[in-house]
């Protein structure tokens, strides 16, 4: 599943490719159909995001809500578009460019204070300017559920994954299934301030790089890591293989249906 900084770099391109022109909406499978048909012709106003959500906004007549969830995906083109291929659920197409969403599990048309029902039950986004971290802290601070598991809490903590959890907490040297009460609020701050930092970095090359500048494989003289996801990274799917720093083996467990990594000397 997309991490919260891919939406917010979807965010981005929307608006500057789409952003106060009027632009053609239509869903290709038909699932989407009725609602399209209210949105095509008007102006796109501008796309924001807010953890793993992503957000449309067509001024008076509505804000399109799409969530990728596991499978959904957006190719984008240039306009004029080529015939649509697969299932399409939305394609929209602008003066330069088009867009086409596939797969996603949720693509629907809502009312501004319908949105605000959404992002008012979402955890702070560490990519949001008006993002509070206290309001995070404060649901940690009470809860004897693993720091692991309130991490990927989206109503504790918004956009975060499971790549960004497994690499914060090894840059911090904190072991999962510390109970977040048990988390100080100094600790919590770091936390919050290199998820910033990453998240951010993530939004500007499109990846997750997590690694530090010395265990780069140039400074190491390791191979670089040659997975699908691409990006350096202590922990995530690196299970059986030696960390970074200590040489440890990597462990990984099952955690509220998802894989844990992290480095049992480096964490303990």
């Amino acid at each position: 599943m997309p991490e919260g900084h891919t939406l917010h770099r979807l965010a981005r391109l929307h608006t500057e490719r789409y952003g106060g022109h009027k632009v053609a909406v239509s869903s290709p499978q038909g699932r989407f159909a009725a609602s399209a048909s209210l949105l095509d012709g008007t102006v796109f106003a501008h796309a924001d995001a807010h953890g793993k959500h992503l957000f449309h906004h067509h001024g008076e007549h509505g804000v399109v809500h799409v969530h990728l969830g596991l499978y959904g995906a957006f190719t984008e083109q240039q306009a004029p578009p080529e015939p649509p291929v697969g299932q399409v659920r939305m394609r929209i197409v602008g003066p330069t460019h088009a867009t086409d969403l596939r797969g996603p599990t949720r693509c629907e048309l809502l009312t501004e204070d319908e949105v605000e029902a959404i992002t008012t039950r979402l955890g702070p986004d560490p990519l949001r300017g008006d993002a509070d971290p206290d309001r995070a802290w404060r649901r940690i601070a009470a809860s004897r559920t693993s720091i692991a598991a309130l991490l990927m809490d989206q109503t504790v903590l918004s956009g975060v994954g499971n790549v960004y959890r497994a690499e914060v907490l090894f840059r911090h040297g904190i072991p999962p299934m510390t109970p977040g009460r048990s988390i100080t609020e100094t600790r919590w701050r770091a936390i919050w301030d290199d998820l910033v930092a990453l998240m951010h970095e993530g939004v500007r090359t499109g990846s997750i790089d997590t690694v530090r500048p010395e265990h780069l494989p140039e400074v190491t003289g390791r191979a670089p890591r040659d997975d699908r996801h691409g990006g350096e990274v202590y922990v995530y799917r690196r299970a059986g293989q030696p960390c970074h720093v200590c040489g440890t083996e990597i462990a990984r467990a099952d955690l509220v249906a998802r894989n844990l990594y992290w480095c049992p000397a480096c964490q303990a």
